[in-house]
């Protein structure tokens, strides 16, 4: 029996989120068509109202209601927490023990993915080091593109005579920072290295 185009069509709309599959996007379908009228609409509003609302702060990147994010308004920027993805930000105030503000990359160095340094916000880190900033943490995935990407950045920085740090490897090598437990992040905070 042939699907319905409008379920079709809701199932080809969540394969398109990070992770969900055929499967998973289809019982996704199944669920919406479970909902009622009411929650329907409170999940297509709350869609609409994080496009709406959501943006990324013009200091760090990082996800933001306002021009600049919570973090960025009230805490100096004498250590900056280089990242990868805003997500990688939530992991690292879960962990606690972060007194720094973060600069979000939107990505990383990827040769094979076609993306350089010029593609990724090491400019603007660029930028914001000055007076004051003591301390640079990279804390890109512990994988090659991390790797590389945090090498470039330390190459950079270190002449303008800045100390940069790179976290220690409690992440296992090839995972992302996403899926770690606050022990591990805490613990590869503590035990960062200078580069």
């Amino acid at each position: 029996m042939k699907q319905l185009d409008s379920i079709a069509k809701l199932i080809n709309r969540f394969c398109k989120l990070p992770g969900v599959g055929a499967k998973t996007a289809q019982r996704y379908a199944y669920g919406v068509i479970g909902m009622s009228d009411e929650d329907a609409q409170a999940f297509c509003d709350a869609i609409k109202e994080v496009k709406q609302k959501v943006c990324y702060c013009e200091v760090c990147g990082n996800f933001a209601d306002a021009q600049i994010c919570a973090i960025c308004s009230v805490r100096k920027p004498s250590c900056i927490i280089v990242v990868s993805y805003p997500k990688d930000v939530l992991a690292f105030e879960k962990a606690g023990g972060v007194s720094g503000v973060y600069h979000v990359l939107h990505g990383t160095i990827s040769p094979l993915e076609g993306r350089g340094p010029n593609d990724i916000r090491i400019k603007e880190l660029l930028a914001r080091l000055k007076e004051g900033t003591e301390e640079i943490i990279l804390a890109t995935n512990p994988d090659v593109e991390g790797e590389a990407t945090a090498m470039y950045i330390a190459k950079l920085i270190k002449p303008m005579g800045v100390r940069v740090t790179r976290i220690a490897q409690g992440i296992s090598m090839g995972s992302d920072i996403e899926y770690a437990d606050e022990v591990t992040l805490q613990r590869a905070l503590e035990g960062r290295i200078v580069l």
